[in-house]
């Protein structure tokens, strides 16, 4: 870990928390939100240090889950409070810098119209906190690899659902759809949304007082630690590869947040070479 970095609590594992300072914004450079590029191959990584992955090389199913692990629990935390400032960072428009892409919607916003109005943004856990009784303590209720800017009444219809097929289309973000148990994100952040599932599932084991997250092939899961539905992600991260959106975002997550990576976004293979 960067020598600057203090360690909190043990209850906090090997996380610690960050405080926010200005920073410059990372590197320019061309992106369209949500349009898909080419499948990564293992030698075509993001922008992931030559030795990041060292640990996990030749590995596949549990080994490689367990390698994963231990690279991305080293990374600084964020209070909730300073999540608002960091999606700013994260999820800039690049046409736009003043605002933000909001997730299901697709629709551009001021960054600074966020709160808990109807037509503002407000922070969605795409790992639904109820999933695993996590809420918002500084841990997987403030982990930016898996929350995201929505407009405040989706953020809402979706609720705490799983991610599957099928349903009623949201009137107020065309293409998702949703049902009793289960919503449907449109297809431009279909892989966004299982990459950002599976990342939680690596992320938590279960150390300290976080709760060990898993993927099942299940929906209705309530306040048990698990998400699905599992063959439905793993077919999303397949139709949907990183987009340079995606990528920026997690460069963006590493240089000057939590710095750590999404692993997914990085190598979409190891998806099936963990979930075979």
């Amino acid at each position: 870990m960067r020598a600057f970095r203090a360690p909190l609590a043990a209850a906090l594992g090997t996380a610690t928390l960050l405080v926010l300072s200005p920073q410059a914004p990372a590197t320019a450079m061309p992106l369209t939100p949500d349009s898909p590029t080419s499948p990564a191959s293992p030698a075509s990584a993001s922008d992931a240090p030559a030795d990041y992955y060292q640990d996990a090389e030749g590995k596949t199913g549990p080994e490689l889950k367990s390698a994963l692990h231990g690279i991305i629990k080293e990374s600084d935390a964020l209070s909730y409070d300073q999540v608002w400032d960091a999606l700013k960072a994260t999820d800039k428009d690049p046409d736009n810098p003043s605002d933000v892409v909001l997730l299901y919607t697709g629709r551009s916003q001021s960054a600074d119209d966020n709160g808990g109005g109807a037509d503002q943004w407000n922070r969605e856990h795409v790992w639904a906190k109820s999933h695993g009784d996590f809420g918002t303590a500084t841990g997987p209720g403030t982990d930016i690899h898996h929350l995201r800017p929505t407009d405040a009444s989706v953020n809402s219809t979706r609720g705490n659902k799983d991610f599957d097929e099928g349903g009623e289309e949201v009137g107020e973000a065309p293409g998702n759809r949703t049902d009793s148990d289960s919503f449907e994100p449109r297809d431009e952040v279909k892989g966004d949304v299982a990459r950002m599932i599976l990342y939680m599932a690596v992320r938590y084991e279960g150390e300290g007082s976080f709760p060990d997250l898993e993927p099942n092939d299940k929906v209705d899961n309530g306040s048990a630690p698990a998400h699905g539905r599992l063959s439905v992600l793993k077919k999303w991260n397949e139709q949907d590869p990183p987009s340079a959106f995606e990528k920026n975002r997690n460069d963006v997550i590493y240089d000057q947040f939590q710095h750590n990576r999404n692993p997914f976004i990085d190598h979409p293979e190891w998806v099936d070479a963990i979930w075979s």
